[in-house]
């Protein structure tokens, strides 16, 4: 059986011996058409489309082969907008070594995620230079500091915003670099699916906001197809968006459409709907630097801000721009919701995170005056449940 033939035919008499060896080539050929078949299969299910940015995955697999039975419950912690201070001078004074150190214990699930507000980088040159008037900020700070996000706790973060491009293309290539040389991952690029292997289940991260460079949630019928590509290479889909008017007084999800600067927001309740229309099982938002309500919409869990988690010497503090919180989500492997916790946390001079303040209060109200019946049920400790 040599380079895989089969006995040839002769013209003699085929014995017991002979006969069970054919048997056996046989059976060897149909497996190999099956396996052909499988991986054909499972690579039209993978397949990028022309133009798209790739998917990119993470974990140990290996790429091509199918994904390990699902085990046991996802969990994932979610935190809104992370500035870590700004070169020259707005920096921690221990290089950040320690800047999470009051929230680590909150920071734990398979999968842990923010959004990056800002760039790693020491390179390129910044936007403000070319734009007039005290409306402008542009935030950087060292490459390494993607090893303090590591350390918190983090796997993924965040890129599609309006601070990812601060520093032009060189800001965001360092930016990723420094990313991936501290194994975190990022979604957030135009038409880019991230892919994480988590115990076995396929997590599928996307990114959405209203700027150049990032998969645009304004376009909600390019937004439901890019869910939908997702939904079908993995089991469980995440969806973070960046959308909404900025202002301590923008704590609700206001109807339609929002401007802020004159700049086009997004409809973020129309986005997150289609989105889970289309197979998203959580979405998380960040951008109006507050803190926003929670719906369940098909069983789905939608929160609409989780604020400012840090904002070192850059964002403004005190009332609702000083409250933030940990999104703790608990899902089963095909999507479902478990279970949800919000665990408070605020923002204290000069704009590092720790635990206590009034998230749950503010979430709790304002979910039920913007959602009603559809409104997440928040306890006083925090519990999420759905109506």
């Amino acid at each position: 059986m040599s380079g895989g033939r089969c006995p040839q035919r002769r013209h003699e008499r085929r014995g017991p011996v002979r006969r069970h060896l054919l048997a056996l080539c046989l059976a060897g050929a149909a497996l190999v058409v099956v396996a052909a078949f499988v991986f054909r299969a499972d690579k039209e299910n993978h397949r990028v489309s022309p133009g798209a940015a790739p998917v990119r995955t993470t974990g140990s697999a290996v790429p091509g082969a199918p994904a390990p039975r699902p085990a046991g419950n996802l969990r994932i912690a979610a935190v809104g907008d992370i500035v870590m201070g700004s070169l020259p001078d707005k920096l921690p004074p221990d290089g950040g070594a320690s800047f999470f150190d009051p929230v680590e214990s909150l920071l734990t699930g398979d999968v842990v995620l923010g959004n990056l507000e800002g760039t790693l980088a020491t390179g390129g040159t910044s936007k403000c230079d070319s734009i007039d008037g005290p409306n402008c900020f542009a935030f950087h700070v060292p490459p390494s500091y993607s090893h303090w996000l590591r350390k918190a706790g983090f796997t993924a973060l965040n890129t599609a915003n309006n601070h990812i491009d601060d520093f032009g293309a060189q800001g965001r290539r360092e930016t990723f670099a420094a990313l991936r040389s501290a194994h975190l991952a990022y979604t957030g690029r135009l038409g880019q699916i991230t892919v994480q292997r988590v115990h076995g289940i396929r997590v599928a991260l996307l990114g959405f906001a209203p700027d150049q460079g990032a998969s645009d949630l304004t376009d909600i019928p390019a937004a439901k197809r890019l869910t939908a590509r997702a939904a079908a290479m993995a089991d469980v889909v995440i969806v973070v968006m960046h959308a909404g008017a900025e202002g301590s007084d923008r704590v609700h999800v206001a109807p339609g459409t929002e401007y802020f600067l004159g700049e086009d927001r997004g409809d973020s309740h129309r986005f997150s709907h289609a989105v889970i229309d289309a197979g998203a099982d959580l979405v998380v938002g960040s951008g109006p630097h507050v803190m926003r309500g929670m719906e369940f919409y098909k069983g789905r869990l939608i929160a609409y801000s989780l604020g400012n988690f840090t904002g070192y010497e850059v964002l403004g503090l005190g009332g609702t721009l000083s409250t933030s919180g940990v999104l703790q989500v608990t899902l089963r492997p095909d999507g479902t919701y478990v279970s949800g916790r919000l665990r408070p946390t605020r923002i204290v001079e000069p704009g590092t995170p720790e635990p206590g303040g009034e998230a749950i209060d503010l979430v709790s109200g304002v979910s039920a005056e913007d959602f009603g019946p559809d409104a997440a049920r928040i306890s006083a400790d925090g519990v999420i449940e759905r109506p």
